[in-house]
């Protein structure tokens, strides 16, 4: 195939812009060679290479607190919860994949990064996931939700992760672009850190795993371009994954680390062996030599060009200490896996790949990648007109809602707000018995092994809000998900994300992505969380669709004492419950404008952010202090909705609340308002004073709103529904919807 004559047409072909043509053949010294073309083209993709996103995203606070390395230096974000352990998490899209494949592109999403954490060293103990569809209604999103949704549940199952949490949404501008985005979570002794690093003459390199197809051959550069009518063609852009050889690889991974055999280990993820050849040469400051011929295929006559550029799974490349190669082969012949030496580690910065005893590409390892030879680009960006006529719209003079009784049943039906319990019981959530709150609740909770610890995991986006307003709708998103965590008893302590958006050349849509971006780093700072790394997923959009800037935060969260693990639901007759915060008249971009007017428009809540910090830290105190007996974040569908839930959110035993609350403006407004730094809370009795004490020399806004206890659920004489009514609406109505024609 080197034969072929590269041209500039050739490389436009592959993805390179000419000036990306002309900057190959500096780096080279000359044309690439076909093979050589292929290689770039993949490593600058947008997906590999960052090159319109990097300059942005390094403003983020991407070191500090307990991070112990920085974003992007490995394979996920690492963070000290103490004890000698550290917490291994990242999250990453597999849109495109799933677009035209739903199942395998969904499976080999979580498969890419579970991969992710244990070449970290990292025992994977959950899996989430952050899911956008378009119209509910629509036969073709039924058919993507079902199979992303028995994909996910596929492979973590049979890989025994349990897959804790996670959100759905539904709106028309996914409709050609659903989102996939998956989380992992694992746990890591700080002294079996493993690194993603290839250095030191001599050390063998091997591949470990599955054997090399054509699967998945330029899915990089597939993921890096919108889709179109020829996306059915691209299937064979999807890979195919095999969730058994990844539980068997992962444990064979975590002994080679736990024997202190190896220097490096990266996953063969997007690029497959070119990417993990030159990302960990270029860390460690040195090349290799490869020999593809000793690489194990499962197809006949495969060229170097796709055996380079093949992204089958379930595949490693290992970087071993010479001298130990025997021990390590034992390793994973004992696991019944493929560890073939392929190569070597050399002292300078280039990467040779023979094939047949000929050099078939001889490229510069830090050329290559991001950090190095990958274009950086400051895109134009343009404020788009829609903004501010849509946040200045007055929807004060809409039609007031009178049946508050149905509004409730309506929303707490929605397709955004009800449960899904009909996907999350398709997944095993409970295996490994460390899962402590379930999916349902504001986060998930694992308990840590070994210790009194646990941790708190969620992901959140609105990307109605972000769409209305970039900047301060991703405050919200991070806001929300520290918020999240908070009222599980979890101090909030890092982020990862998932930055999902349209064409990066739209001077508009790159509007939006900076000021995601701006926002996301406020909130940052403000809350003490970091970014550990994450995904940026450009080009999700179609001739028809392009979907809202949804920039997903997945929120780590800690608790020192599993003692200090609280739950969102009313727990016991006679509990007062308090409203933390203030609400105003807010529901642009709500739940409720969406469902009642079909509109997605109007000025987005606003946030302050100190005030969340600081109402987030008193209610971790309260919380420690042993005063509450659950907390609610208030959200979608905002306060009658978040009331709803805590009444019938623990099944096994469902109870009502009498609500006499003070209302200052339109009922359906009131409580229904979307507005920020809300938290229901529940309290005994006993605690009455000393808890109003602590948030009035806290300065925290609060309201004792009524009591927990009866059959049904009363909110002065506005609403008044039993417990029947709103668990049918609530549990049910999803598979309602997903059964109907």
């Amino acid at each position: 195939m080197n034969e072929i004559e590269v041209t500039l047409d050739l490389a436009l072909k592959h993805g390179l812009t000419e000036e990306e043509f002309e900057r190959v053949k500096k780096f080279l010294g000359r044309i690439p060679n076909y093979t050589e073309l292929g290689c770039y083209s993949v490593m600058w993709s947008e997906h590999c290479s960052y090159k319109n996103s990097i300059a942005l995203l390094k403003t983020l606070p991407r070191s500090g607190g307990r991070l112990l390395v920085q974003a992007g230096e490995e394979n996920a974000g690492l963070v000290d919860i103490g004890d000698g352990f550290a917490v291994a998490f990242k999250i990453e899209s597999h849109n495109h994949p799933s677009a035209v494949e739903p199942y395998q592109g969904a499976a080999t999403g979580v498969g890419g990064i579970l991969r992710d954490i244990f070449t970290m060293g990292a025992r994977p103990i959950a899996a989430l996931d952050s899911l956008r569809f378009g119209d509910l209604k629509n036969p073709k999103t039924k058919f993507l939700l079902n199979g992303v949704v028995k994909g996910i549940g596929d492979y973590g199952n049979c890989f025994g992760v349990p897959t804790v949490a996670g959100e759905v949404y539904f709106e028309e501008a996914y409709q050609d672009n659903c989102l996939v985005n998956a989380m992992a979570v694992g746990i890591v002794k700080t002294n079996r850190i493993a690194k993603a690093v290839a250095k030191g003459k001599g050390n063998p390199v091997f591949i470990v795993g599955s054997s090399t197809g054509r699967d998945g051959i330029h899915g990089a550069t597939f993921a890096s371009e919108e889709l179109s009518d020829e996306t059915e063609s691209r299937r064979s852009n999807v890979q195919v994954g095999d969730p058994f050889a990844e539980k068997l690889l992962l444990e064979a991974t975590l002994e080679i680390i736990k024997k202190d055999l190896i220097v490096g280990i990266q996953d063969m993820g997007a690029a497959g062996i070119i990417c993990s050849t030159s990302e960990m040469s270029a860390r460690g400051n040195s090349g290799m030599r490869i020999d593809l011929d000793l690489v194990p295929l499962r197809e006949d006559n495969m060229s170097a060009y796709e055996i380079l550029l093949s992204e089958s799974q379930e595949r490693m490349l290992v970087v071993g200490k010479k001298g130990c190669e025997e021990e390590i082969k034992k390793v994973f012949e004992k696991w019944d896996l493929q560890c073939l030496k392929i190569g070597e580690v050399i002292e300078n910065d280039l990467l040779e790949f023979y094939k047949d005893g000929k050099l078939e590409a001889k490229l510069p390892a830090s050329s290559l990648v991001l950090g190095g030879g990958a274009p950086v680009y400051y895109r134009e960006w343009k404020e788009p007109e829609y903004f501010k006529q849509l946040s200045s719209i007055d929807l004060s003079n809409l039609p007031e809602i009178r049946d508050l009784n149905a509004a409730l049943l309506k929303l707490l039906s929605s397709p955004n707000i009800t449960n899904k319990n009909w996907i999350y019981h398709q997944y095993d959530y409970t295996v490994g018995t460390n899962t402590v709150i379930q999916p349902g609740c504001d986060a998930a909770v694992i308990r840590i092994k070994k210790t009194n610890k646990a941790i708190a995991v969620k992901t959140d986006c609105n990307g109605r809000y972000v769409y209305l307003n970039p900047r301060r709708g991703t405050m919200i998103a991070v806001a929300e998900s520290a918020r999240n965590v908070a009222c599980t008893g979890a101090i909030p302590i890092a982020i990862t994300n998932c930055l999902n958006f349209g064409n990066p050349y739209d001077k508009e849509i790159y509007w939006q992505f900076k000021e995601a971006i701006e926002g996301m780093k406020e909130a940052c700072i403000v809350f003490d969380t970091p970014v550990t790394g994450g995904n940026v997923s450009f080009y999700n959009e179609s001739k028809n669709h392009t979907v809202y800037p949804t920039p997903v935060i997945g929120m780590l969260g800690l608790i020192e004492n599993v003692i200090h693990i609280t739950s969102s639901y009313f727990k016991d007759e006679g509990d007062l419950i308090y409203l933390l915060g203030e609400t105003a008249p807010e529901i642009g971009g709500s739940e409720f404008l969406k469902e009642f007017f079909n509109k997605v428009e109007g000025d987005i809540p606003q946030i302050n952010l100190k005030f969340e910090k600081h109402l987030i830290d008193t209610l971790i105190s309260l919380i420690q202090k042993g005063f509450i007996k659950s907390a609610h974040d208030l959200s979608d569908g905002g306060l009658a909705v978040a009331i709803a839930e805590c009444c019938i959110m623990n099944r096994k035993k469902k109870i009502g609340a009498e609500i006499n609350i003070n209302i200052n403006f339109r009922n359906d407004f009131f409580l229904f308002s979307e507005s920020q730094s809300r938290i229901l809370i529940t309290v005994n009795t006993h605690f009455k004073n000393d808890v109003e004490k602590y948030l009035n020399d806290a300065n925290i806004p609060f309201e004792m709103i009524g009591t927990v206890g009866g059959g049904k659920l009363k909110i002065n004489n506005l609403i008044d529904l039993s417990l029947e009514e709103l668990d049918d609406a609530y549990f049910n109505s999803f598979e309602r919807l997903m059964e109907s024609k």
